[in-house]
């Protein structure tokens, strides 16, 4: 098992973390909330509070289109 280090500090409703990784942020309230980690990675959370369930949705190629994976096809030679 390897070993995780995690620390936040909450100012409001931005939430630093503080990880192996490196720095990452988040900004919302209880129920909702949209960050970017130490790796670079941006999401939503949304979440319904004490009950312990959540919904997650990885934003990064919305925020960063660039980043997204390109695919192409190869097209058949006529003969």
């Amino acid at each position: 098992m390897g070993l995780k280090f995690r620390k936040s500090i909450n100012l409001g409703p931005l939430r630093i973390n503080f990880s192996k990784s490196g720095v990452g942020f988040s900004l919302g309230v209880k129920g909702f909330r949209v960050g970017r980690s130490a790796t670079g990675k941006t999401k939503a959370t949304v979440s319904l509070p004490g009950t312990g369930l959540s919904y997650e949705q990885d934003l990064t190629e919305l925020v960063e289109p660039d980043k997204k994976k390109k695919t192409t096809k190869k097209k058949k030679s006529e003969s």
